[in-house]
């Protein structure tokens, strides 16, 4: 029986199986690494691997149409349906409130837009813009109008601005609004500052 020293002296690198590794690279480029001992040392041969796909991640090409009608005259989404005239009339969308940073308003002869660029940080002072956007959500309701209320992915921002509005019009608890908000758009999730916030707003 071999003691544990024994079998370290005993070992030899040329006892392993060779291996190798392949490697995708951010710009999708695939790879094959090979190890080799030789005698200068261990060296490392490259081949590129020829390869159809893209990206070196999975790339999410799919739109999110989804639309959270949180009242029916309230309605909560991600840019991509903000972009799609045929989900904006599907809903009847008349007024189109837009609180990303650097998203434009695609149809400015067939809405009414606000716009206030938001950083999604949980720094940012959100409950600032619950007063503003509230308004517009009301000057639309005056109208008859429906309120699309929207950021990049409609998970962050828009939903603490819906949250908002239901707290400071309607009265209601953070929790209670957030379950609602989050019954419309299961995908909402605001920033940590955000729920913060708004759990501590005193409309």
């Amino acid at each position: 029986m071999h003691s544990l020293a024994q079998e370290i002296q005993g070992f030899s690198k040329n006892r392993l199986k060779k291996q190798s590794t392949r490697v995708t690279t951010v710009t999708g480029k695939k790879l094959l690494e090979r190890r080799s001992d030789g005698s200068e040392g261990e060296a490392v041969q490259v081949e590129e691997l020829q390869d159809d796909s893209g990206c070196g991640f999975v790339e999410d090409t799919s739109l999110d149409l989804q639309v959270g009608v949180v009242r029916p005259f309230l309605l909560l989404a991600s840019q991509d349906a903000a972009h799609d005239i045929d989900t904006l009339q599907r809903f009847k969308v008349s007024h189109v409130l837009n609180v990303a940073y650097g998203v434009p308003n695609l149809f400015p002869d067939q809405m009414v837009y606000r716009t206030l660029q938001i950083l999604d940080l949980p720094e940012t002072d959100i409950t600032s813009h619950l007063e503003e956007c509230s308004c517009f959500i009301d000057q639309a309701r005056a109208q008859d109008g429906v309120v699309l209320v929207h950021c990049n992915a409609g998970v962050s921002r828009s939903s603490s601005i819906v949250i908002g509005y239901l707290m400071l019009r309607e009265g209601l608890s953070f929790d209670d609004a957030y379950n609602q908000v989050k019954l419309a758009r299961p995908s909402i999730r605001p920033n940590a500052g955000f729920s913060q916030q708004l759990q501590n707003y005193k409309p």
